[in-house]
């Protein structure tokens, strides 16, 4: 006879209690959002009596939101499509070469210790040289955004480009490549998996970003999604229900991104961890 398997209970206590843990702030972003102010005087955690749907036609009004989406979206793609070309390229010298030469070692080193510096130690000379260079704009922004990253792609980029067999480089020596036409034609297809994951935290980071751009931007036209967001903190009074409907039109995107894309982020990200 078959023995039946017994319930894990401790397991499925553990997943109920994450599921709560996700969808409870969800579930208060989404009815706060659809509330009036009374509704909100009357019970934070209630249904609303009224589904106020303005509510988002005004939060869109008062962020102007679809010129703070365009803006975050340049950035985004922009510091995307950059870091992987830029990255990539800098993590493949410092791998292929940190095993003859003690620069690149030192080099390797060095860039992974940049982790370990917060940003506020470095805020300020870092506004007054971007003020300097007259890059307290998108431009500059996007060049930041790229060279904040360097220290943790190259760490990642270095240990999957050691794991590709030098032999494939060796045969394209011998055909007459260069070490440029080895990374474009062999090295780089190799790496979509990694090429994804970094993609995908570069994405989420550049999007979501709020103090860089709050130290960086002067001008209220070039300011992005998570900037605008503080036109409903007043001095006196917030006003939450604009407030959250503001945050999950921003918040909009991202999941659009992720339900078109998920297949292909999960393939890169398993291809990455079997690699």
């Amino acid at each position: 006879m078959k023995s039946r398997k017994r319930t894990n209970w401790v397991a499925m206590i553990l997943i109920a209690l994450g599921t709560i843990f996700i969808l409870f702030p969800l579930y208060m972003a989404v009815t706060i959002a659809l509330k009036n102010q009374n509704d909100m005087l009357n019970s934070i955690f209630g249904l609303p009596t009224n589904l106020r749907f303005e509510n988002f036609a005004k939060a869109i009004e008062m962020t102007n939101f679809f010129q703070a989406l365009g803006n975050s979206a340049i950035v985004t793609i922009s510091t995307v499509v950059l870091t992987i070309l830029s990255n990539s390229l800098v993590a493949y010298a410092v791998a292929r070469n940190m095993g003859k030469s003690k620069f690149f070692k030192g080099l390797y080193f060095y860039f992974i210790s940049a982790m370990f510096i917060p940003f506020p130690i470095i805020m300020l000379p870092i506004v007054k040289l971007t003020a300097s260079f007259g890059m307290t704009n998108l431009f500059g922004l996007i060049i930041l955004h790229t060279v904040y990253g360097l220290a943790f792609n190259v760490f990642i980029y270095v240990g999957y480009i050691r794991s590709i067999p030098i032999d494939l480089e060796e045969a394209a020596t011998v055909d007459g490549t260069g070490t440029f036409g080895t990374f474009v034609r062999i090295i780089f297809p190799l790496m979509a998996p990694i090429n994804a994951t970094v993609g995908i935290l570069i994405c989420l980071s550049t999007y979501n970003d709020f103090l860089l751009p709050l130290v960086i931007i002067s001008d209220q036209s070039q300011y992005t999604l998570p900037l605008v967001q503080y036109v409903f903190q007043g001095q006196f009074n917030t006003e939450f229900n604009l407030a959250f409907a503001s945050y999950l039109l921003a918040m909009l995107p991202m999941v659009v991104i992720y339900l078109f894309a998920q297949k292909w982020i999960i393939n890169g990200v398993t291809q990455g961890a079997v690699k």
